[in-house]
């Protein structure tokens, strides 16, 4: 079978028994939700100028949506236990743009930063209610289906930085983030209407809810579920330190333009569009080693060679190696997602996701720092080093 037959067949698969317009819904929203917060990279430099805010602070901003994004996981897993996924993940949508328009309208620094908060607790409530609700929708075939949503999160991402950069150079930085709040309160009006209701599979209390957090945070004493815990933490550091500062690295540098940049900037997530539903599927079809490894391999290399690059073209090529590390979170999650029972995969999930995340937040202001010393090509190479740590990691994860 070749490969366009086989994607077709998948599509159809996905597509049957009425999935099809849900995930659709599911996979717009998220594709808005993750574009925006890949907004805060491209106009980094005029909040700088706007605030008066060093790197390592700007840094640090960065470092508050992520931290804020990641505390509110494990509530928000709670919750998808316990309540209706389209009601939280609606929610999610409509706070974002709510804490955007804060941002856009911040005062001082200070409103920015408590903006900044509220708009990470607010995506916070959309990962794992999405996870669960396509657990339920597709339990042959999680993989596949989270590939396609965090493809369209690709998409996003690809698409939106470029405009904001446009309208931030033409008009200002309040347009070139504000452009998305009528945006994302579609989406979120979308996923309301178009997802169906379903009652919820975990039980009921503060006491039982409780129980099951501690039980979750229990889970990591499995060494299948410890190792990818590590793993997890190690990918989402470098993700998160990578992409932060990315475009500023490119115009500081590199010597490319703001416009350039983000267009690199966005490239760098259109790969991601076709590698995370090939790298889903590839969970589904032969486990988690050999589709991790083969997406982490390209970034070791990418990483490693960045710093020497010095013609603007061979960005291109480089750029697309370390995009391929997007791969891994249709991996990494599906493969947790079937390490939780149904009624506890959303406190599951939560738990991990929550746990890992907080600590890989500190990778932007942490990288900051750096490039504020002028080590942007040395933390580079120590990028590269991670990944291959990560790689060797996978390599000896216990089979679950």
């Amino acid at each position: 079978m070749d490969v366009r037959t086989a994607l077709k067949r998948e599509a159809r698969a996905l597509w049957a028994d009425g999935r099809g317009a849900p995930l659709v819904a599911v996979a717009t929203a998220w594709g808005l939700l993750v574009g925006t917060r890949m907004l805060y990279p491209v106009v980094l430099p005029s909040l700088q100028e706007t605030y008066g805010l060093s790197l390592a602070v700007a840094g640090l901003l960065v470092t508050v949506l992520w931290l804020f994004a990641s505390l509110g996981q494990l509530p928000g897993g709670v919750l998808a236990d316990r309540y209706d996924e389209r009601l939280l993940m609606a929610a999610g949508a409509i706070v974002v743009a709510a804490a955007i328009a804060a941002v856009v309208t911040a005062s001082t620094a200070i409103v920015l930063f408590v903006a900044t908060a509220l708009w990470g607790l607010g995506h916070s409530l959309y990962p794992i209610a999405r996870i669960t609700f396509l657990s339920h929708s597709y339990p042959d075939r999680l993989g596949s289906a989270l590939g396609v949503t965090m493809a369209t999160g690709d998409v996003g991402q690809t698409v939106l930085p470029p405009i904001a950069a446009a309208l931030t150079v033409a008009i200002a930085w309040q347009v070139g983030l504000g452009f998305v709040i009528p945006l994302l309160l579609v989406g979120g009006a979308l996923i309301y209407v178009t997802l169906p209701a379903r009652p919820p599979a975990g039980g009921s209390g503060d006491s039982q809810s409780l129980r099951d957090a501690l039980a979750a945070f229990g889970a990591f004493r499995d060494p299948a579920i410890g190792f990818m815990g590590v793993i997890l933490f190690l990918y989402i550091f470098i993700w998160q330190s990578f992409t932060a500062f990315y475009p500023t690295y490119l115009t500081t540098v590199k010597g490319l333009s703001p416009s350039t940049a983000s267009l690199l900037f966005g490239f760098f997530f259109a790969v991601g569009v076709v590698v995370k539903p090939v790298a889903g599927a590839a969970y589904d079809r032969i486990g988690m080693r050999g589709s991790l490894v083969a997406v982490l391999l390209p970034p070791v290399v990418g990483f490693a060679l960045l710093p020497f690059v010095e013609a603007g073209w061979l960005l291109v090529p480089i750029t697309a190696l370390i995009s391929t590390m997007l791969g891994s979170g249709a991996v990494t999650q599906s493969y947790l997602a079937d390490a939780f029972p149904e009624g506890t995969q959303g406190t599951g999930l939560g738990v991990i996701r929550t746990t890992t995340a907080t600590l890989g937040a500190g990778g932007p202001v942490l990288f900051g720092v750096i490039g504020e010393y002028g080590y942007f090509d040395e933390g580079y190479l120590a990028l590269a080093v991670i990944m291959a740590a990560v790689i060797l990691l996978t390599l000896r994860t216990p089979r679950a």
